[in-house]
């Protein structure tokens, strides 16, 4: 209300200047008395006739204002105290779960998922994977990672794989559905990929499961939801398949990629060295197979440059994330702008 207070006051205080508290020194004598007589005593019947047409049209202007000014703080705040409840809403929805994440922490796909979790102040637990025993997943036939472990209450859920963990995590906030109940929305196929081998798939990964009230509240149109929807998807066909062939794209480059990998993963001193200098003679050789399989240019940054070019455009120049003033799900991927946005969201 003390918001309200300072936009109403000018008008309070020029109301007050109108009905004659303040005169201007510039008016005639005569024009002044009638001021007089109207707003503090009776004055000449002549000029009150003359002044009162002139008050009575001010006040009426200045009520209009104050009425106009009224509303749209009302509004205003209003407006405030919906976003206070959705924001205490999901503050008790977020409490009742319990997460656990089951990671390396320089995968990709991981790191699309912390980056969500912290966003939204959802607090979790990590567990750091080791990339050749695996023996923290051990629970688990879904053999890659990230893995959210979720408890709710006695529920306990595994979410498998990094866009169904979002979208799923991302409607149970919104709309507050048991999480037992969204997860039935994202179920698992298995099929055959190109190479013949044999994957799991999951069907509506990038798809929200609201109702047209939530969904007409989280993006105003459905325009903003298929740009989301379009742009998650080319992250994960096509951006992340950009990464192998550019991070070992020289021997040199590998080696020094998994020095990186071995010092921030869970390794023994023989199980990295062994990791490091191994793990970087095959994917050198991967990030080759790679690049013959998407058809990357012979130099791979200019790939990388493309697609980042490409990204940039979507944005435009108006909006500093795909989502707007705010990022969206589509923005994950871009780490510094992301970890900008985490570092200013309320906690």
């Amino acid at each position: 209300m003390a918001q309200a207070a300072r936009a109403l006051w000018p008008v309070g205080h020029a109301l007050a200047w109108r009905l004659g508290s303040r005169l201007p020194s510039g008016l005639p004598a005569q024009s002044r008395v009638g001021f007089a007589g109207a707003a503090g005593g009776p004055g000449p019947a002549a000029t009150a006739r003359k002044g009162s047409p002139r008050l009575l049209g001010a006040a009426a202007l200045a009520l209009g204002g104050v009425l106009g000014l009224y509303h749209t703080a009302r509004w205003h705040l209003r407006a405030q105290d919906l976003r206070a409840q959705r924001s205490a809403a999901q503050l008790s929805l977020s409490s009742r779960l319990q997460l656990t994440l089951y990671q390396y922490k320089t995968c990709p796909f991981c790191s699309k998922v912390r980056a969500f979790l912290d966003f939204h102040a959802l607090p979790y637990q990590v567990v750091e994977v080791n990339p050749v025993r695996r023996a923290e997943i051990k629970f688990s036939s879904y053999r890659k990672v990230p893995i959210l472990l979720a408890q709710e209450g006695e529920s306990l859920q595994q979410l498998n794989d990094s866009s169904v963990i979002i979208s799923a995590l991302k409607t149970y906030l919104v709309s507050g559905q048991p999480l037992e109940h969204i997860i039935t929305y994202y179920p698992p196929m298995k099929a055959v990929n190109d190479q013949g081998k044999e994957v799991t798939e999951f069907c509506n990964k990038y798809w929200l499961m609201l109702d047209e009230k939530e969904a007409q509240r989280m993006y105003g149109g459905k325009e903003a939801r298929t740009e989301e929807m379009k742009w998650r998807q080319w992250a994960d066909d096509w951006l992340v398949h950009l990464i192998s062939p550019n991070v070992y794209r020289t021997p040199a480059e590998a080696l020094a990629s998994f020095d990186y990998i071995v010092r921030e993963g869970k390794f023994g001193a023989l199980e990295g060295a062994v990791a490091k200098y191994m793990g970087a003679a095959a994917m050198y050789l991967i990030s080759k197979r790679l690049k013959s399989r998407h058809h990357l240019q012979d130099d791979v940054r200019e790939d990388l440059y493309e697609a980042a070019d490409k990204w940039v455009a979507a944005v435009g120049k108006d909006r500093p994330f795909m989502g707007g003033e705010k990022p969206n799900l589509a923005d994950l991927p871009w780490y510094l702008r992301m970890e900008k946005a985490i570092a200013e969201a309320p906690q």
